[in-house]
This record gives structure tokens, sequence and C-alpha cells, in this order.
């Protein structure tokens, strides 16, 4: 397909980082209309011809102050199927954060997999692919969807971050419990490359019952070193602010966090303020809004992921490899 081929939508308040990811590809944002009626129910539609295009159409599912997660959720799919319903050639949803996908097993009886539901929706109003970054659980990810798929991965974005910080001194990188012990491993291998060093690996024990979390024991020294906790994403904080008192605990020197998704919930604000954590690190899938707290915020670094999506949309388009990608990066 030809580059004047390809058009780029970004819906709701996803029109921030799609600006970005249109810039990055030295394009304009296709024009659409989203409208609200009075019942609550959503009308949206391109506003310009799309047949025989390759669409893509960045929607970033989050909760916000004007929109529920589901509103949002409502309005790709609407958009999505008046796409393929105008002729579009190829449509892609690109989503920066996926909602419920932390929902993809049933861990008690009659538990619903809600993952799978929503991967059942997204593919009945006619989408051919999906390109989500750094999904809760990337087997359930891509076992849930029957269309294509594609995972991007902001861990060298965080990992190019870290080296000014910690100069000559040894790093520990620590996952904050077992299940993400992969994902900690990935991001201290590539961190190893870009530092000319190998760094430490550390995990936390950690159990969740009910909504309560315990366990303390850390797997690992950290003794003197820089603790850099890696995660997929942030919502109370307080896995983060449980591992970093660890990490104190263990005579760490340092304590930075980073995630890719910062969704910031619940007692977020206070539970972050906390001394034992220096820096957050996060990239901008979801804009940090709920974050209002001097404190917390002293902290936070917000990372840009659209020059990473415009590379992506570029490569699917033209048909170029996204595993070349990720190794380049």
């Amino acid at each position: 397909m030809s580059s004047n081929n390809l058009r780029l939508f970004a819906l709701s308040e996803s029109r921030a980082l799609g600006g970005k990811v249109a810039a990055a590809l030295e394009l304009t944002l296709a024009r659409h209309e989203e409208r609200d009626f009075d019942d609550g129910e959503h009308k949206i539609r391109p506003l310009e011809n799309v047949r025989n295009r390759d669409i893509f159409v960045i929607q970033s599912l989050y909760s916000d102050a004007d929109l529920s997660v589901n509103d949002k959720l409502c309005r790709l799919l609407f958009f999505l199927g008046a796409l393929k319903d105008a002729s579009a050639a190829r449509v892609t949803a690109v989503l920066p954060y996926l909602c419920y996908a932390r929902k993809d097993r049933k861990t008690k009886a009659r538990y619903p997999v809600t993952s799978r539901y929503l991967a059942q929706l997204v593919e009945a109003v006619g989408t051919d692919c999906v390109v989500a970054l750094d999904v809760h659980n990337l087997a359930a990810f891509q076992n849930a969807f029957r269309c294509r798929t594609d995972h991007l991965e902001a861990k060298n974005l965080l990992v190019d971050h870290f080296p000014p910080l910690v100069k000559d001194s040894p790093v520990a990188v620590v996952s904050p419990d077992v299940g993400g012990a992969k994902r900690a491993e990935q991001f201290r291998q590539a961190l190893s490359r870009r530092l000319g060093r190998e760094t430490g690996s550390v995990f936390l024990e950690k159990y969740r019952s009910a909504g309560k979390v315990t366990g303390q024991a850390v797997v690992g020294d950290i003794d003197g070193k820089v603790a850099i906790i890696i995660d997929d994403l942030i919502g109370t904080g307080g896995t983060l602010v449980r591992a970093a008192r660890a990490c104190r605990e263990q005579n760490a020197s340092h304590v930075y966090a980073a995630a890719t998704h910062g969704i910031f919930v619940g007692d977020a604000d206070e539970t972050l303020a906390d001394s034992t954590l220096e820096q957050l690190v996060v990239t901008n899938t979801i804009p940090p809004f709920r974050l209002r707290s001097e404190k917390a915020r002293q902290k936070l670094t917000v990372l840009n992921t659209a020059p990473l999506f415009a590379e992506a949309i570029q490569r699917i388009h033209s048909g170029d490899s996204l595993v070349k990608m990720m190794e380049e990066e």
C-alpha cells in the first residue's frame, strides 16, 4: 500500500497522543465526528473518504472525567464498524492502553474472562488488526483475539531513561512479584546491554487475595545498589511502595520505579508521595491527570510513546517487520 493511502484517526481524549503520532508520521489527523445524544447514546463517523484506504484508529481505553472506559470502548467499536461499512480496505485498532486486560482468566468459580469477551466485540465489527502496548498478559492477549494482533513494548524507551540516573553505580532490577519476573528480566538484560555491564536481579514475594496483598520476602542481593522496580502498570501505587520499602530495608542506595501505564487510582496521590520512592517513570498512554499531589508529581517523569507508535504504524502499512523494529530499538 502506498503512503498516501494511509489514514490516521484519534478518538475522544486520545487526540493529544494521536496528534503526536500523526506529526511523527508527517500526517494530519483524519477528520471525524463524535456526538452524544441526550439519552447518553453515541454517534461517531469519519468525515472523509475511507474507501480502499488503510485505516489506523488510536483510542486509549481508560476512564477520565468526561467519559468512562465503557463509553470510549463503545465509541471505538461503533467507529471501527462504520469504517468497515464505508469500505475501508483494512482497519487497525491502535490501543495504547487496553482495558480489561487484567481480567484474563477465571481466578474463582464462575468469574468472567472479560478480555476474551472484549476481543470478540472488536472482531465482531470487522477489525482486521489490533495493536497494543505492554498488555498485562501477552499470552492471554494473543489467545483472546482471532484477528491479527501486534504487541509493542516500551521496554527500550524506559531503559534509555535510566543510564544518566544510575551512572556507574551498581544496579538491581526489581520485580514487585514473581509474576512480573519475566518482564523484569527482559528489562534487566536490555539495561545491562545499554550500560555495558551486568545488573542484578531481585524479586519480591507477593500474594493477593480478596484485594489484600501480603508477603515481604526479598529474593536477591540489593544491598548498596540502585533499585529499579519494573511493572506493567500502576494502579493505587501500593505494590510499588511496598516494594520500595522492602528495598530500603535491604539497604538499597536509591529506589526508582518504572511502568508503562500510569492509571493512578484510589489513594495513589497519597501512596506515591512516600519518601522511599525517589522517582516514578511512566509513558503517555494515559495522561497522569489523577495524580494531583505535588509530592507525587515532583517524582513523575512521563515518556513519549508517539515515535514508537508512528514507527509501528508505518511498518504495518508498508509490510515491514515489527520484530526487526523492536530488536533495532
